[in-house]
């Protein structure tokens, strides 16, 4: 059974993901600085052989092909810019950049949609159509980096029929999630 398949590897990457998002959390970026980011998550993508292109200047959009591309278009989103804050804590993946941090959960957003992308290209063979990996820069500084993907063509080829994008909810109970439009 496919949900099966997706939480057994939800299990056996999680190690790994954990590793990747605090990577991330030790190395955040401004928004639009996302150099070392772009690069890392490119690298990973590159090594799982999952197609990309570089989109507004450090963000980067993935392509995963289902059995038959035929199929609609549907995009995930991840934020990946953290903010101008001095981070005090003393956990061992605490910022090494001064006066930079991801506060607002975007090293989690960046971790979990490359985890959505192991499982995908892993699975591709079981799904039709193609999903489209956006990790987006600059989602804390006007006019958003979203703004300037869309300039560059992440809305086309292929067209996406929806987007759906995710933000950590620290306030929500423990397995439960909450949505909006």
């Amino acid at each position: 059974m496919l949900l099966t398949e997706i939480k057994n590897n939800a299990a056996t990457i999680f190690p790994t993901i954990v590793e990747y998002r605090r990577h991330l959390h030790s190395n955040p970026e401004l928004s639009f600085q996302e150099y070392q980011t772009s690069a890392f998550i490119k690298s990973r993508l590159d090594a799982l052989d999952i197609s990309w292109q570089p989109m507004a200047n450090t963000g980067v959009v993935a392509i995963i092909q289902g059995e038959k591309s035929s199929g609609k278009t549907i995009a995930l989103r991840a934020d990946m810019d953290a903010l101008p804050i001095t981070e005090t804590n003393n956990a061992i993946y605490c910022s090494q950049n001064t006066g930079v941090m991801h506060a607002c959960g975007h090293d989690a957003h960046t971790a979990s949609l490359m985890g959505v992308a192991v499982i995908l290209h892993t699975l591709r063979n079981q799904f039709d159509g193609t999903v489209k990996l956006l990790f987006q820069p600059g989602e804390e500084k006007n006019p958003g980096g979203a703004s300037y993907m869309i300039r560059d063509g992440v809305l086309q080829n292929p067209a996406p029929t929806g987007i759906v994008a995710l933000h950590v909810h620290p306030g929500l109970d423990f397995g439960k999630l909450s949505f909006r439009t």
